[in-house]
């Protein structure tokens, strides 16, 4: 409730705002609090303490006019008495101190009253924060699990239990992965700076990777319940959005947006009334998001225009896009999307490039050279462990007549499945077969 409207303020109203604050502006909070002290891991931590804190002042004052500014002004005394404990980082506090005085009317902590109407911070420094934020949470010295955690919880605002919710594993298990990540951060004195241009586009690939797997996690879980969790996906989505609106000149992430926004059009579709997984054949196309398809050409179409070639997450999307025009399986472009598959697997060949060349394959010329190249997968030991290889290959064997091994093979695939949904249609397929 804001402060002044009347009534007695409560908790859960509080709770809301503050919830929908930081969501929308925890990487810039985070961002200017890690500029102004130079240490990303105490940004992060005082920032969470700001939080922590507006839960019990809003509940009782209400929420402030300047809800923002509330937040840096909360952290940034909460850094300062951190350097005021570091009796040995006096000097450092002193210079810490002079420039949020300095900066205290373009960063929030102070309103002058002929300024009024300042932002809280300083307009020509945000892309560049929340820019020097992903890659700092994506940052090379980082374990992958590591950066996905921190990525979403500096970057996403997400907190430790919806990661932990997300990903399926215990809440301290994601503590540990984010406050050992800022330890490793810290040890390796990781500045909060954008890399140098001459490293940005190596380390692009970094943040991409982050993003792609968050976003595939969400798509498709790998475990659990549920066939999709949006939620995660569509945070890839805000943040690739952002990536690729602070680096226009990097077709990669607009490629990886477009293969996003193109994936994510088919959500409705996906799933039935009770989150039964649906086949691509069997899905309503009038349910698939159309805005989101356009959305999903026109980023390819940037990618495309900057003259560099389609990368891997273009050449992906560029694939998700023969799917997003077709009106059926049936009249899909099957033959440019195995020469997509293809030219994906040169610029980045791996065993499930390989497979979903094969899937193509099947489509466009039949399951009998298709599963020519899923048994030189098997020979090669590549997939193994995984449910993907066995399902497709169940497909194809079922596809050519040969019941009894298409049977064994979908059920070894439910099997080794750990996602509820898709286990159930892998053993509704065994069981057709019987």
């Amino acid at each position: 409730m804001p402060a002044g409207t009347g009534g007695p303020p409560s908790a859960e109203p509080a709770r809301r705002a503050v919830e929908a604050v930081w969501r929308i502006e925890s990487a810039r909070i985070v961002g200017a609090l890690a500029r102004y002290t130079g240490d990303f891991a105490l940004a992060e931590d005082v920032a969470q303490e700001a939080v922590t804190e507006a839960l019990v002042s809003w509940s009782r004052d209400g929420e402030p006019a300047n809800p923002v500014g509330w937040l840096l002004t909360t952290a940034r005394r909460r850094a300062v008495d951190s350097f005021r404990r570091r009796a040995a980082l006096d000097e450092r506090y002193a210079m810490v101190a002079g420039q949020l005085a300095e900066g205290e009317a373009v960063s929030g902590g102070l309103a002058p009253a002929a300024r009024s109407d300042d932002l809280p911070w300083d307009p020509d420094r945000i892309d560049d924060d929340i820019l020097a934020l992903m890659f700092v949470a994506c940052h090379p010295v980082l374990s992958a699990e590591a950066r996905v955690a921190l990525t979403l919880r500096a970057v996403g605002g997400l907190s430790s239990e919806e990661i932990a919710r997300a990903f399926l594993v215990p809440v301290p298990t994601i503590q540990a992965r984010i406050t050992r990540a800022k330890k490793t951060l810290a040890a390796a004195r990781v500045a909060f700076e954008l890399p140098p241009a001459a490293e940005r586009r190596g380390r692009l690939s970094d943040v991409l990777s982050v993003l792609y797997v968050i976003f595939t996690e969400g798509s498709t879980a790998t475990s659990g319940d549920d066939l999709l969790r949006p939620d995660l996906a569509y945070e890839a989505i805000r943040l690739g959005r952002t990536l690729a609106a602070m680096l226009p000149d990097e077709p990669e992430a607009h490629g990886l947006l477009a293969l996003c926004e193109l994936t994510a059009a088919r959500f409705a579709a996906r799933t039935g009334p009770d989150g039964e997984a649906v086949l691509l054949e069997d899905q309503d196309r009038r349910r698939w998001d159309r805005s989101a398809i356009r959305r999903g050409v026109a980023a390819i179409g940037r990618a495309a225009a900057l003259g560099h070639g389609l990368g891997p997450y273009g050449l992906q999307a560029a694939i998700a896009a023969c799917h997003a025009s077709a009106p059926s399986v049936a009249e899909t472009d099957w033959e440019r999307i195995v020469l997509l598959y293809e030219a994906l697997g040169r610029v980045a060949p791996s065993p499930v490039v390989e497979l979903n060349r094969a899937v193509a394959v099947a489509m466009a010329a039949g399951p009998r050279e298709a599963l020519a190249i899923v048994d030189d997968l098997v020979a090669a030991g590549r997939l193994s462990g995984s449910h993907l290889l066995p399902s497709v290959r169940g497909e194809l064997l079922s596809r050519l007549g040969r019941t009894s091994e298409a049977r064994a093979e979908l059920e070894l695939a439910a099997r080794l499945c750990r996602n509820v949904r898709e286990r159930s249609v892998l053993l509704r397929k065994a069981a057709a077969l019987a």
